[in-house]
């Protein structure tokens, strides 16, 4: 077991390298004038003598490699760089939008993996009846909603028509809260992206836990456990409920290391201040550096869910840590 992680971690390893090594060069090998990013779009009128400091202060005019060191020796103090759009460090930036976006993710994506593993197990203990049937329907058509509209429906109705929730932002700007109220206010905020990311994602656990559930309810244990006399729910929850959640589980972990990619378009729509309107602001503005930093920290979060889902994946099947 130790040999295969040491493995693994060594392939994870190579991967961050490479996505170190593509997240310098794909700015650098765009076209176009790096003085456009860093001096504006009058750039091209500066003084020869202007332009090269500005060059120099900001070390493009090294060679390709040692801005390459350069870029490393940054990551390795945890220095993400500076946005020159909004004349801010990188790092104060992803501190104040992160959090957000963890929060809507990590809320919608607790809700979607109860409610889809919960719907999965109750229609598959039902197969082939009513019930199964339209809920299965049911699920396949949220799966083709698209998130916006559906995010757009809800402001419509829940914000303006009704007037129960607000329609943007994280919290109520124009409004000095602390404690209680700051939180209450907080989670009114958080209702309509909340639902909207879970609408549209809840389907896809609920698909993997029928059909896992299904597969798990043909096996030959469970039907020796049926004719031993075992009532039907000791055989749903000892039995069938604890084998078929084996691929939920891992889904659900692997997931995890999506929750601080955030929901670009859901934290669009409503204007919710997380790393994925981040995302579409610095699209843009084209603030390159702000990018390089997103999908870097994107990378890491995703390379840690493998990671965790390789450490707890042989904890819930023991037949993994016998192969």
């Amino acid at each position: 077991m130790a040999t295969v992680l040491v493995r693994k971690l060594w392939q994870y390893g190579a991967v961050l390298f490479v996505t170190v090594s593509l997240n310098f060069l794909l700015p650098r090998l765009m076209p176009g004038d790096p003085l456009a990013l860093l001096a504006g779009e009058d750039a091209a009128l500066l003084p020869a003598e202007t332009r090269a400091e500005i060059l120099r202060r900001h070390g493009l005019d090294q060679p390709l490699w040692r801005q390459y060191v350069r870029y490393l020796s940054d990551l390795m103090r945890v220095d993400w760089g500076y946005s020159y759009q909004q004349k801010r460090p990188i790092g104060d930036i992803l501190r104040e939008r992160l959090p957000w976006t963890v929060l809507l993710t990590g809320a919608s994506l607790l809700l979607s993996t109860a409610l889809g593993g919960l719907f999965g197990v109750l229609t598959a203990w039902r197969r082939g009846q009513a019930s199964d049937i339209g809920i299965l329907a049911f699920f396949i058509f949220l799966q083709s909603l698209p998130a916006f509209w559906v995010g757009m429906i809800f402001i419509a109705v829940f914000a303006v028509q009704l007037g129960w929730l607000p329609t943007f932002g994280a919290q109520t700007p124009w409004r000095q809260l602390t404690g209680w109220a700051r939180v209450a206010d907080i989670l009114k905020h958080l209702v309509l992206p909340v639902a909207t990311l879970t609408l549209v994602s809840v389907p896809g656990t609920f698909i993997i836990t029928r059909y896992s559930m299904l597969s798990v309810l043909r096996e030959d244990y469970i039907l020796v456990a049926r004719a031993k006399g075992l009532t039907e729910r000791a055989l749903m929850f000892r039995h069938a409920i604890r084998n078929a959640l084996l691929p939920v589980a891992t889904v659900f972990m692997l997931n995890l290391g999506f929750v601080v990619s955030g929901a670009t378009v859901v934290e669009t729509v409503f204007s919710y201040p997380g790393l994925g309107r981040l995302l579409y602001e610095a699209v843009l503005n084209r603030d390159y550096p702000v990018l390089q930093a997103a999908f870097l920290l994107i990378t890491i979060s995703v390379i840690a869910g493998n990671i965790l889902a390789d450490l707890v994946y042989p904890v819930l099947d023991p037949r993994v840590r016998r192969g």
